[in-house]
């Protein structure tokens, strides 16, 4: 497993990566911060890789993805220090799950922590639909240990809570059955409200909460994260740069032009009038990482990362190369002022 080492923070510490090359230093590597994960023993990097994009085309998919690129950009991740893995069984009906299990045969290096996620199901014409049920659960963690080749999953979460609190629950014991058979390790929600959160710690104590979190998705802040921060919860938000729309590179041409197979395009914030709020943020990610030699991306994920109650944050990356561009925010810190700056806008 990796390992546990614990840098002191330094703000004298070099960049993970240099202009010229992008490849970080052994002594660098050496020094990426680890978190502790709520009431686990996982100590994870700030970032993780996501694989919902690894699933390629499906209903809820990103569009036509190459497997090969997947798997050279999870590579990428991990050289660069990141030691977790996200994805979900429901990413490309189990392709992302399998794509993971290549990279992990492929890697020579430590094994990362493999995070995945239960409770959305699909039939064969493809369908996807919803349960939590017991029996469906149990099926869906048994596809997902063949599926990623691992004896044990790392972290086993509810991807979304069901219409009826009474599934949400038995789906939740289920889950903590699982832990005490030792086919999970740990267990954490995704997109729970607080009284879920409530209800499933009653039962078995929650180690995390996924839920989305960037600069135009600010929810969590009121609720959920003084929350979680009260009740040693970790968390890991998911879509620090929205979705693509914070890194720098999304523009009004590019969001009219994604693929009709690519579930953005139906995303109103990818439309107007939200698009042109959403890329006047961006100009503020852009002067403020202008300063420092950082992608509007990177300022986007340190942004997240500043909040105390976040111990992660999931970012995607369909090649090698979108990992260098986002890589840096694993150690670079924003300033009061700052954050200040950027959330003016």
């Amino acid at each position: 497993m990796p390992s546990t080492i614990h840098p002191k923070d330094s703000d004298a510490r070099p960049p993970l990566t240099t202009p010229s090359t992008g490849i970080p230093s052994l002594a660098t590597l050496l020094r990426v911060e680890r978190r502790l994960l709520g009431n686990s023993d996982l100590k994870i990097t700030p970032i993780g890789f996501g694989s919902w994009a690894a699933g390629g085309d499906w209903q809820f998919g990103w569009g036509d993805q190459d497997d090969h690129q997947s798997i050279a950009a999870i590579h990428r991740a991990l050289e660069c220090g990141v030691n977790w893995i996200d994805t979900a069984a429901v990413y490309g009906l189990g392709h992302s799950e399998e794509v993971i299990r290549q990279a992990l045969r492929q890697w020579p290096g430590e094994q990362p922590y493999v995070f995945t996620k239960c409770g959305m199901i699909w039939n064969a014409s493809r369908e996807v639909g919803y349960s939590l049920r017991a029996e469906s659960v149990r099926s869906e963690c048994e596809a997902s240990l063949r599926r990623l080749g691992v004896n044990a999953i790392d972290l086993y979460q509810i991807h979304w809570s069901a219409d009826d609190l009474a599934e949400t629950l038995e789906g939740w014991t289920t889950l903590a059955q699982l832990q005490k058979e030792g086919k999970v390790r740990w267990i954490g929600v995704s997109n729970f409200s607080v009284e879920e959160l409530e209800k499933a710690q009653a039962i078995a104590r929650v180690t995390s909460l996924q839920p989305p979190y960037s600069l135009i998705r600010r929810e969590i802040e009121s609720v959920q994260l003084p929350w979680c921060q009260r009740e040693g919860i970790g968390v890991i938000v998911y879509s620090p740069m929205a979705s693509g729309l914070l890194t720098g590179a999304m523009t009004r041409e590019r969001a009219a032009s994604l693929p009709g197979n690519d579930w953005r395009a139906r995303n109103p914030e990818f439309q107007k009038p939200k698009l042109s709020r959403n890329l006047a943020v961006v100009e503020r990610l852009r002067a403020v990482g202008k300063r420092h030699g950082r992608s509007p991306g990177e300022v986007a994920i340190a942004w997240t990362l500043r909040h105390p109650a976040v111990t992660g944050a999931i970012v995607g990356a369909r090649n090698p190369k979108q990992v260098d561009g986002f890589i840096g925010a694993m150690e670079f810190r924003l300033s009061r002022e700052e954050i200040a700056e950027i959330e003016s806008v």
